[in-house]
């Protein structure tokens, strides 16, 4: 009996690790995941952080950089228009990035 209530203990165990493992294999959400479950709030484009900016749907870590850059060079971006100014943003990525950000200084 010992030994069937210590096997059924193991099991239950490994059960348990395999489904933290699993949660913490989660890739972080995307704000677009996030929006279409209805938890965004638009992001302020001029004072958000890389990583914030890298959720945003086809903003990678370098364009993330070049948008940082272009504020601390141009000051704020104030609109769509401006932001295809950036190096490697054109009118396509601007609308959609334009979906997840506002232009508040």
């Amino acid at each position: 009996m010992k030994t069937i209530v210590f096997a059924c203990s193991v099991v239950l165990l490994a059960l348990a690790s395999n489904q933290l493992i699993a949660l913490e294999a989660q890739p972080q959400q995307t704000l677009t995941q996030q929006q279409e479950a209805g938890a965004v709030q638009k992001v302020n484009l001029n004072k958000a952080s890389a990583e914030q900016l890298t959720l945003i749907p086809g903003i990678g870590s370098q364009k993330a950089q070049a948008i940082q850059n272009y504020i601390a060079e141009h000051g704020a971006i104030r609109s769509e228009q401006q932001l295809t100014e950036v190096r490697g943003i054109g009118n396509k990525l601007a609308a959609t990035v334009a979906q997840y950000v506002h232009f508040d200084e």
